[in-house]
């Protein structure tokens, strides 16, 4: 499996990158593809859960509910590596900071409010050391 299993480098190299955008998260019964706006899909029982800029969403007419900042762990990690998830929940958990947590292939993507993405991402950041 490529990508870095050993914690104490995967946290010395942690950068962290916003996406211009401001996104929020629908749930929905009814099918949606990926295309522009449509930033992420997970498919659930109860429904598909749709991370969406805001701009599409208002086009859709779904509900905003949260409006969340999306930041990249810019850090290639392993699948399989141990303790960065808790590590980055941890960092944000201690300044009260809500994270929604999305597992890519290269990256790691965290959703927080927008009005606390600055604060976030100097916490993540000072994961460094």
């Amino acid at each position: 499996m490529s990508g870095e299993t050993n914690l104490g480098k995967i946290l010395g190299s942690l950068r962290v990158q916003r996406r211009a955008e401001p996104v929020t998260v629908v749930t929905t019964r009814a099918p949606v593809d990926l295309g522009p706006g449509i930033e992420a899909l997970i498919a659930e029982g109860e429904g598909t859960t749709v991370v969406v800029s805001l701009a599409e969403a208002e086009r859709r007419d779904w509900p905003i509910d949260f409006t969340a900042a999306w930041l990249t762990v810019d850090v290639h990690s392993s699948l399989d590596a141990v303790g960065l998830t808790a590590a980055l929940s941890a960092v944000l958990s201690d300044r009260g900071i809500a994270c929604n947590v999305l597992a890519g292939y290269y990256h790691d993507h965290l959703l927080v409010p927008l009005e606390r993405a600055e604060e976030a991402i100097e916490a993540l950041e000072a994961l460094r050391r």
